[in-house]
């Protein structure tokens, strides 16, 4: 399995297009690093929620390492480039159905083979899911 892409930037792009078939807004949930160009004066603790919907961006691309787009921000153009690690979520402002990504992956993709060398379990016991639920916190 080495050398395989991370399944998050397919994801994203999936739960966008869902959003786009079913006439909902699709927001980007985003834990803000150096990583990530944002306009700076919307980050409330770290994180940021953007709108990526059709009508609020211009020359969106959900690429492999990053989401960029430009947008209005207060009247004022700005081009926004989010580390696709820094993606917490893509949920629809309409239902908040979407998908949110664990912390245990928020540093970045895990590497498998190295996962399941740690592993000291008899090798017929399926792996464990990660404790706990993703939070999502609502920034206004």
């Amino acid at each position: 399995m080495s050398g395989s892409k991370s399944t998050r930037p397919y994801l994203v792009r999936a739960i966008y297009e869902w959003c786009a078939d079913n006439g909902y807004t699709p927001y980007l949930a985003v834990n803000v690093s150096e990583n990530s160009q944002v306009p700076m004066e919307y980050v409330k603790d770290g994180q940021i929620v953007l709108n990526i919907g059709m009508g609020a961006t211009r020359n969106l691309t959900l690429g492999f390492d990053y989401v960029q787009f430009s947008a209005r921000f207060n009247g004022v153009s700005q081009e926004v480039a989010v580390a696709m690690r820094d993606v917490a979520g893509i949920f629809a402002r309409e239902n908040g159905q979407g998908m949110f990504f664990s912390e245990a992956d928020m540093a970045g993709d895990i590497d498998l083979e190295a996962e399941a060398e740690k592993d000291e379990g008899p090798e017929d016991e399926p792996p464990q899911p990660p404790k706990g639920r993703p939070k999502l916190q609502v920034v206004k």
